[in-house]
């Protein structure tokens, strides 16, 4: 933990009505101020607590306070830090690192997450039964999606008329396994607006979720692995279309202690800068956009989704209440603290349910099953998609699915054709 950040820190306090622990519970110690204070006192020779390790683990760094704060405080890199140590330190439970140890020997591996595809159905059955074991495996198996189709990219989708750039696509772990149709509308919105995509073969995960939970070792292994891939593809930019992805790999410089031989943007950022060239058809429906935090607060992106969105005729776009309060996902969250990101997607369907949209629109895998779960525990019947799903849609001309017309268990909202480009 660097002593230098910590001391940012002036205390004011704009971080807490930001932050969604101390929303909950109102405990100062549960706030970004407050676990800088845990931090100072490690600093300054205090020994990781049990007590002081589990306000760290309450964080779920959605970076909400690093958006807030006047004085320009790090927290971001002061969280990260600081979960390195918990987990080199502090000796949890032996039910807690079996556990730990299931997910990260599982969700990083998009093979290992391949296995479980056929599984999936049980999943949400078994959710009572597993949750008795530990309320983790009970969190997992409820906020499982149900995929129905696995859609194989091309290692190169061309663009429809003249080329207008080249770039190359992560797929990603979770992304890739268990939301390939947002692959699929990814790969063709951009390729229908004048870009070769590159799509390498063999990609595993980014490193994001061990980066997120001071995993940092198993963090650089899987982040040179997709430098690696990218820069033997020869590709100068990267889009990535899950929030916590593009977030993470963003910093690679500071990860690895060197920059990548290519730039990473997210889907909708690239759009926004590259310019509409394919024609919008309309699509009339009303949309409720998600902010995802790792897109908003840690990208700051936030007005593009929005522009791509209104630029859609005939779709129109409703803010959320409390939109920059995280919906409790935040990578490994859902799974290692469930009561707590239970509370928060319960409160964020809740202020979804008052815009009366018919669809909710996110840009991260991970808020996509949260939200998903919990509208379906407030028996709510709002569709969840991609922002590249609604986008495709509209630039092909497709209409919302019948199928598409109740909300479904694995997200898949817009159907359609899966052209891909030859």
């Amino acid at each position: 933990m660097d002593p230098e950040l910590i001391n940012d820190c002036v205390h004011c306090g704009f971080c807490l009505p930001t932050c969604p622990t101390y929303v909950l519970w109102g405990e100062e110690m549960d706030s970004p101020r407050g676990r800088i204070h845990l931090m100072k006192q490690h600093v300054e020779g205090t020994p990781i607590t049990p007590e002081m390790a589990g306000h760290f683990d309450a964080c779920l760094g959605c970076m909400a306070c690093v958006t807030a704060c006047p004085s320009g405080v790090r927290y971001d890199r002061l969280i990260e830090q600081t979960r390195v140590a918990v987990e080199r330190r502090h000796e949890r439970e032996p039910q807690e690192r079996a556990v730990r140890g299931i997910v990260f020997a599982l969700f990083p591996y998009p093979r290992r997450l391949r296995l479980l595809r056929p599984t999936m159905w049980l999943a949400e059955r078994m959710a009572p039964f597993l949750a008795k074991a530990h309320p983790s495996l009970g969190a997992m198996a409820a906020l499982a999606p149900r995929v129905e189709h696995r859609q194989r990219l091309p290692r190169l989708v061309r663009a429809r008329g003249g080329r207008r750039a080249v770039v190359g696509m992560l797929t990603g772990c979770v992304q890739g396994e268990f939301f390939p149709q947002v692959n699929a509308a990814t790969a063709r919105v951009l390729a229908l607006e004048g870009c070769d995509v590159v799509i390498p073969p063999g990609q595993g995960c980014c490193g994001a979720l061990s980066v997120h939970s001071g995993r940092d070792d198993q963090a650089r292994r899987l982040a040179r692995r997709t430098v690696r891939t990218f820069e033997r593809a020869g590709v100068d930019t990267v889009v990535v279309n899950a929030a916590g992805c593009g977030s993470s790999m963003k910093e690679y410089g500071e990860l690895l202690g060197r920059e990548p031989g290519f730039r990473v943007v997210d889907l909708s950022e690239y759009l926004a800068e590259l310019g509409p060239a394919a024609k919008r058809h309309p699509l009339p429906v009303t949309v409720a956009y998600h902010d995802a935090c790792h897109l908003a607060h840690a990208q700051g992106v936030r007005a593009q989704p929005r522009e791509l969105l209104r630029g859609i005729p005939g779709l129109e776009v409703r803010e959320i209440p409390e939109s920059a309060i995280c919906c409790g996902s935040a990578g490994t969250y859902n799974m290692f603290q469930p009561q707590a990101a239970r509370d928060l997607g319960d409160r964020k369907a809740a202020a979804v349910a008052t815009t009366g949209a018919e669809l909710l629109v996110s840009a991260n895998p991970g808020c996509t099953m949260q939200i998903a779960a919990a509208t379906r525990r407030a028996g709510s019947e709002i569709r969840v998609a991609h922002v590249a799903e609604v986008l495709d849609a509209s630039l092909r001309g497709v209409r919302l699915s019948e199928r598409s017309e109740r909300p479904n268990k694995h997200g898949s909202v817009l159907t359609g054709p899966t052209e891909e480009g030859q």
